[in-house]
């Protein structure tokens, strides 16, 4: 049973589930893909029909960031806690490199990809590296074909949304792996080339404010996070 918060169905999974349920999914035949919506792409799945079936269809829909978290409790169907797509990823990795498993990096500018690629084969040695490539490309069939190609188990497909979801869901099964996770600017900050928030912003559900003060140009999409509380508390008021 999924939790709804303004149209959008999340998972109510510790994190520890949510990397166990991902690890099983990689097991599984056929393929899926993971998303990890905050209040910014739960707004634009309310204005984007495609974004939210593509949100909606996801084998494992995971809340990233406190606000989702709190816009579930001001609807009465709390989660159980925030589930950021990087730690989920973080942990993905471990279980990999523990079965062996290998990982396609997809999305950032060119030599991002080829730079997380390096230090996370440092990290977790025995996660394997299938491939890489940039998210400037114009056509699909040749990145498709260069993940079937490379016999990834799992894809981290990093477009930024609803680009990533709707590729997903486009694409997933055409790149013959298992696993596929959209987890927005993450290989940034696996290349090193994007710090994250330190442990007291994110643990104070601030993490948002930090990137906001390190990248000022980011502003107009931090806006959604206020309409996204109004939302709520309209949708709110609709349930009583």
């Amino acid at each position: 049973m999924r939790i709804d918060v303004l149209g959008v169905g999340f998972d109510n999974l510790t994190m520890t589930e949510a990397v166990s349920r991902g690890a099983a999914l990689l097991e599984e035949p056929g393929c899926h893909y993971v998303v990890t919506p905050n209040p910014e792409i739960v707004e634009v799945c309310r204005e984007n029909p495609a974004a939210m079936q593509a949100v909606n269809g996801a084998d494992l829909v995971l809340p990233d960031g406190i606000g989702v978290v709190k816009g579930a409790a001001m609807l009465g169907t709390p989660l159980k806690e925030k589930t950021p797509g990087i730690e989920f990823a973080a942990g993905l990795m471990g279980k990999m490199a523990e079965r062996g498993r290998s990982l396609y990096l997809l999305g950032a500018k060119p030599g991002v990809a080829d730079m997380a690629a390096e230090r996370l084969q440092k990290q977790y040695p025995g996660l394997k590296i299938a491939g890489t490539h940039d998210g400037y490309f114009k056509e699909d069939a040749p990145v498709v074909e260069a993940i079937r190609e490379s016999g990834a188990d799992c894809v981290f497909v990093c477009l930024g949304a609803p680009k990533q979801e709707l590729w997903m869901a486009r694409n997933g099964p055409a790149t013959d792996a298992h696993l596929l996770c959209g987890l927005g600017g993450s290989l940034d900050v696996f290349a090193g080339t994007v710090e994250r928030a330190p442990k007291f912003w994110s643990d104070h559900g601030l993490e948002w404010f930090y990137r906001l003060c390190k990248e000022p140009k980011r502003i107009g999409r931090m806006m959604k996070l206020p309409l996204f509380l109004v939302h709520v508390r309209q949708e709110k008021g609709k349930r009583k």
